[in-house]
């Protein structure tokens, strides 16, 4: 059995656009069988690194820190999938799931090897290999707005020994939201995300096919600047009356 542990760091945790196409997807992954942990980092009480080294030095493999990494460490270690949920935040991962990561490197060792001809640190034992999957939503309508973040998550997978495995990516997030609550047909996303967590977990990767169909557009370019553009609108109108 596959040992999954999801991480939202949405502040809106399981209200937020990034939650209707993570839900799905790990329905399905627990449906094929998998084993689910979920947190929020809103929940969660994380102090950010300090960089004193201490887990490396001092008290090899434990953070100076008293809080809930201390539950959520041998987690994250043993998973053999982790799910990344994360709203695009100035082209990256949000505050609170950066500080978390900043907090995993108690599971390498200071010293230095060469993987494939560049510097990592070797990990340390029961720090397992594995898959990394993320799952985000941005409120800008292309989807090469993932682009950096891609890049990040790629990086980090080099450094942890992991394999990314993919993303289930929902540009013009916004739009998800307000069209499911009008009833628009747009079951076929949440399908596919739930597909895509089966398909993780039964063939060990996600279809190019169901992760386009996660992303897919919801309605054209200009129409969505001008409905955005005059919700904010309208909006302001009313604060301004108040």
């Amino acid at each position: 059995m596959k040992k999954v542990i999801a991480i939202n760091s949405s502040p809106i945790m399981n209200k937020g656009n990034t939650a209707l196409v993570l839900d799905p997807f790990l329905e399905g992954m627990k449906e094929a069988g998998a084993e689910i942990e979920l947190f929020y980092t809103k929940k969660l009480k994380i102090n950010p690194c300090q960089g004193e080294f201490d887990c490396w030095l001092k008290t090899p493999g434990k953070c100076i820190h008293k809080d809930d990494m201390q539950m959520l460490l041998p987690k994250i270690a043993e998973a053999d999938v982790w799910v990344l949920a994360t709203p695009l935040y100035v082209d990256g991962v949000s505050g609170p799931m950066k500080n978390l990561l900043d907090r995993i490197i108690p599971m390498v060792q200071p010293f230095f090897e060469l993987r494939d001809g560049h510097c990592r640190h070797p990990g340390r034992e029961g720090a397992k290999s594995g898959q990394l999957v993320l799952v985000s939503n941005c409120g800008f309508w292309e989807m090469d707005n993932f682009d950096p973040l891609l890049v990040h998550m790629k990086a980090i997978c080099k450094n942890a020994r992991r394999e990314f495995a993919g993303a289930l990516l929902r540009p013009h997030g916004p739009a998800l939201m307000a069209m499911k609550e009008r009833g628009m047909p747009i079951d076929d996303i949440f399908v596919a995300a739930k597909e895509a967590g089966r398909q993780l977990v039964e063939d060990g990767k996600m279809s190019s096919e169901i992760l386009k169909t996660v992303g897919r557009e919801l309605l054209p370019l200009k129409m969505y600047v001008h409905v955005t553009n005059q919700t904010f609108q309208e909006t302001l109108d009313t604060l301004e009356k108040k």
